[in-house]
């Protein structure tokens, strides 16, 4: 029995899709990740259905709006919150509709606090993440709103033992010094890694695993194994030797990898083998025991599908979906 939620040899996808017809897209993903669904977000569908609006919508107590600029917080909810809250229930009908009777894993995605409060503006124009008192505000606002989605999801889909996921591309450069000023003409000053494992670790649920996306360079793997992330996501071709340290301390203190092995947008698909070489290899290379692959490795796209084409992202998940079966097969075999 797998010490993690999911079954052996699984794949998932990292949550965006591209198109406007969610019911379509809950279609596609529950008929190709039969074994981790998740619910996808659409961005095409414009203002409120982008990952920051998305989640910015969850905040309690925190109204957001549309500016020129992007998301700024708001003296009162209007009707850009309104938008993303309607996606968003339309969403969660359409999977208590698609998911009746199912029981199993099921993965959802919001924006992490660090990457949300580096998009997000303050009411007089800076950014969250100038202010790292509003940063707390913010992460605890969204561990609150979060609560109550989750509690959403679990009614709609009673069978289901949801999994969440925090999508945090934009950590990096916080811990880096490298977020733009509102103004763009200056850098927001680098975040202690222990004050960004805090408030990460201030979001992430009790007795629900989570998983921390991060499809950019320099992961910061030790600030998400603090913060208690049970999973690390990432796109496994910005991997480099000198990360595999850092990635054997992970896997080796329990942490699964769900690796972006199948390009987000279209593009000629490698065959299984090949597919599924990245995961293959790494393992092989920090000399784990096999056994172990298929159950602490998830295969995924190696970021989200909202740039490719509906023909594309259906063949992306199943090409995951097969290559994952390669990692409980013989290793010798499959890495030639």
């Amino acid at each position: 029995m797998s010490e993690f939620p999911w079954n052996a040899a699984s794949a998932t996808g990292v949550g965006s899709h591209p198109g406007e017809d969610h019911v379509e897209a809950l279609r596609m993903v529950f008929g190709e990740l039969p074994d981790l669904p998740y619910l996808p977000e659409l961005p095409a569908r414009g203002v409120g259905a982008d990952t920051v609006g998305r989640t910015a919508s969850l905040l309690v107590d925190m109204p957001v709006e549309v500016q020129p600029s992007g998301w700024r917080f708001a003296d009162r909810p209007g009707r850009d919150v309104r938008r993303a809250r309607d996606h968003l229930a339309r969403d969660l009908d359409a999977l208590e509709e698609i998911a009746q009777g199912f029981e199993g894993r099921l993965k959802i995605q919001v924006c992490g606090p660090w990457t949300l409060a580096g998009a997000v503006e303050l009411r007089y124009g800076d950014k969250t993440l100038a202010d790292l008192g509003a940063v707390r505000d913010l992460a605890d606002s969204l561990a609150e709103g979060l609560a109550v989605h989750l509690a959403a999801v679990r009614a709609r889909v009673p069978g289901a033992e949801v999994i969440l996921q925090l999508d945090e591309p934009g950590l990096p450069g916080v811990l880096a010094g490298t977020v733009p000023t509102a103004s763009g003409f200056g850098r927001l000053p680098p975040v202690e890694p222990p004050v960004a494992a805090e408030r990460l670790r201030a979001v992430l649920p009790a007795g629900t695993f989570t998983i921390v996306h991060c499809c950019a360079q320099d992961v910061p793997f030790e600030v998400l194994r603090n913060a208690g992330a049970g999973a690390i996501s990432l796109d496994a071709s910005l991997l480099r030797r000198r990360d595999e340290e850092r990635i054997g301390e992970a896997i080796e203190a329990g942490t699964a990898l769900f690796m972006g092995v199948v390009p987000g947008t279209d593009s000629r698909l490698a065959d299984l083998g090949v597919t599924a070489k990245p995961a293959v290899e790494l393992w092989r290379r920090l000399g784990f025991a096999p056994s172990r692959l298929a159950e602490q490795v998830v295969l995924t796209p190696s970021c989200g599908l909202a740039g490719a084409s509906p023909a594309y992202a259906r063949a992306a998940l199943a090409r995951c979906r097969e290559a994952a079966r390669v990692l409980s097969e013989d290793p010798e075999h499959t890495s030639r």
